[in-house]
């Protein structure tokens, strides 16, 4: 293959091309520290549990051992829940710890009680070495509506085994799980098809 022709925009294309591998070799050289990481999924779009899951399935698909606490969910049967428990054999533990959305129940008492019996789950998760990966489905809504405390998951998350990989989803994220986050990512709603009246999909929402 012959090489560009000086001044021609391939030619062009190729330098910034190397430029640019330049400057990510050079940020892949100074990224050296292995350990675990803290992800954080929250905003009011779409695609937050479904970033979490996606990162489950890498985890999984690398032989890992691997946790899933839902929070919020339960009531119904969801598309990711039937595909993991499948998929997932001895390398996963999957607990749907919630009593559904809170308009539904409109039993305060009964998602405090469910939220803390996620939460005793999530921090028995937290504190075993073999989970590899940990992903707490909506533990967002229990905190932002104190059913558990900012301070009990903090203290867990920070002393969890150092190889240990954690994703928190949904949204309302706290500011002190945002500042202890490794990476943080908010999901903006633009359009949504339910808000058109299209009713939620099977692959989509569930």
């Amino acid at each position: 293959m012959s090489a560009p022709v000086p001044g021609t925009p391939e030619e062009r294309h190729r330098e910034r091309m190397q430029r640019k591998k330049a400057l990510v070799d050079r940020k892949v050289a100074r990224a050296t520290i292995d350990r675990g990481v803290l992800v954080v999924n929250t905003g009011n779009g779409k695609g937050k549990s479904s970033s979490g899951f996606g990162m489950l399935a890498r985890s999984l698909g690398h032989g890992m051992r691997c946790g899933v606490v839902q929070f919020i969910k339960g009531t119904f049967s969801t598309g990711e829940e039937a595909f993991f428990r499948r998929a997932g054999g001895d390398l996963l533990d999957y607990r749907v710890m919630g009593e559904g959305f809170t308009w539904e129940t409109q039993d305060q008492a009964r998602d405090i009680a469910a939220a803390a019996a996620a939460w005793r789950e999530a921090a028995r998760m937290l504190s075993d070495a073999s989970y590899a990966f940990v992903l707490l489905d909506e533990l967002n809504i229990a905190l932002v509506k104190r059913y558990v405390a900012v301070e009990d998951v903090l203290a867990a998350l920070a002393a969890r085994p150092a190889h240990q990989h954690v994703v928190v989803t949904g949204r309302a994220a706290p500011d002190a799980l945002l500042e202890a986050a490794d990476t943080a990512t908010e999901m903006r709603l633009i359009k949504h098809a339910f808000q058109a009246g299209v009713m939620a999909q099977k692959g989509i929402e569930l």
